[in-house]
């Protein structure tokens, strides 16, 4: 099931990527097995958890215009969005289970604990610096310190973060 467009354009204000706009072409709304197609469910989803900052993968940006115009049809709130660089795996592509991601379970196996993956997250988007010992690094200390306005407008790669562990 889609809903039929006229092409139209939905500008947001990103708090990484500025102003971003584009157009909507017809949206799928139901997959051909009945299933809620994305950007309908995460367009609901939103609304019915009341959520007003959505932050997510760069990637996920040109689906923004899409979610406008279902929210505007709806008759939904419109939340702020944060579209963030996503981490490379060693092909280039995104890091995801299909490419080689690495879960948090395989880190542990190889010795890091939760604070240097918090660490090294932490220090990927300058919240904070290679210097900085890695016990010092809480989750109160950088939602201080957080501004989406600061952080690198290019992607990392696995390889680039895990150089960053102490």
């Amino acid at each position: 099931m889609r809903l039929r467009t006229e092409g139209e354009r939905f500008a947001f204000d990103d708090a990484v990527l500025g102003r971003v706009e584009g157009h909507v072409d017809d949206v799928v709304l139901a997959r051909a097995d009945g299933v809620p197609a994305y950007n309908l469910a995460v367009v609901v989803d939103d609304e019915v958890q009341a959520i007003d900052q959505v932050v997510r993968g760069d990637d996920l940006a040109s689906s923004t215009p899409r979610q406008l115009l279902l929210q505007e049809l709806l008759g939904f709130r419109r939340p702020r969005y944060q579209h963030v660089p996503l981490v490379l795996g060693p092909t280039g592509k995104r890091l995801a289970k299909r490419d080689g991601a690495v879960t948090l379970a395989e880190l542990a196996a190889e010795g890091w604990t939760t604070g240097d993956v918090l660490a090294v997250l932490a220090r990927s988007v300058g919240l904070a610096s290679v210097t900085e010992p890695t016990s010092t690094i809480t989750a109160d200390l950088l939602v201080g310190r957080y501004d989406p306005g600061a952080l690198p407008p290019q992607p990392s790669t696995y390889a680039e973060l895990c150089a960053l562990r102490d």
